[in-house]
């Protein structure tokens, strides 16, 4: 109980900084997610398969959405091509007002470094590695000089409660424990777009709660977040739910709203 209490304190020490750093950001009309009537097909031998059939999707700055649908609906294609893992068949997809639909691997990589945190099902980490560098990685990649990772890496650890295990390797922390290390590797370069691809789907019930209340903690801050997901629970922590099917969005319901209230946080 301290410790959930201590990290709740913790969060709002921080929220106002963030949120105040977020909303300059999120100044104007640009949405932070724009597609219109993307394609993905994929070749299979002889035969293409025809993921996404033309779904276009509109997610604001600092909005909550989670998408869900049947195995085969196209979750995982979007999940890719919204992270810049992957490029459209055709469409237009539009990142913060830039298209981004048919940039090459270089520059798609320099985007998912600076605007966008993934978060894995399989948490995705280096096992020799400890948990500061398994952070600290994604700057590496960035250039960020090593004082500056140093600091900033240790903030993000801390900011998922994990201040005491900075030199644990993974094979010693729990599950949950290693999505929080996933987690705090979203954050480190500061992202305005956070994408969860079944974030709790390897941990049990309670353990996913609490993995969850830190997404919805990163919202109160001022990210964007995207879940995907098949856990209708799970989708309940979001604002707003999209369902595919077969490739397209079969429906799209906003169930709440949430303004913004820095000051509200550290009363």
């Amino acid at each position: 109980m301290a410790h959930r209490w201590w990290l709740r304190l913790r969060w709002r020490e921080i929220s106002v900084e963030m949120r105040r750093e977020l909303e300059d950001q999120s100044k104007g009309d640009v949405m932070a997610i724009e597609i219109k009537d993307m394609v993905k097909t994929y070749q299979l031998g002889n035969s293409e398969v025809q993921a996404l059939r033309g779904v276009s999707l509109e997610i604001e700055k600092n909005e909550y959405i989670a998408i869900m649908g049947p195995s085969g609906s196209g979750k995982s294609t979007i999940m890719n091509l919204l992270g810049c893992l992957d490029i459209p068949t055709s469409g237009t997809y539009l990142l913060e007002g830039k298209n981004v639909s048919n940039l090459n691997d270089d520059s798609l990589a320099e985007i998912r470094n600076q605007k966008i945190g993934f978060v894995f099902q399989t948490f995705n980490l280096l096992p020799r590695a400890d948990v500061f560098r398994n952070v600290e990685l994604p700057m590496v990649y960035g250039g960020i000089p090593v004082s500056k990772r140093k600091q900033m890496a240790e903030e993000a650890i801390r900011r998922v409660g994990l201040g005491d295990r900075m030199n644990h390797k993974p094979s010693e922390l729990s599950g949950g424990q290693r999505q929080r290390v996933a987690i705090a590797r979203a954050l480190v370069n500061n992202p305005s777009i956070i994408l969860a691809d079944e974030p709790t789907g390897n941990l049990d019930s309670a353990t996913g709660e609490e993995i969850m209340a830190i997404f919805d903690q990163l919202h109160e801050a001022g990210n964007t977040i995207i879940l995907v997901t098949h856990e209708s629970d799970i989708a309940e922590h979001a604002h707003r739910v999209v369902k595919l099917k077969d490739g397209l969005v079969e429906s799209d319901t906003r169930t709440r709203r949430i303004e913004w209230e820095p000051e509200a946080m550290v009363n």
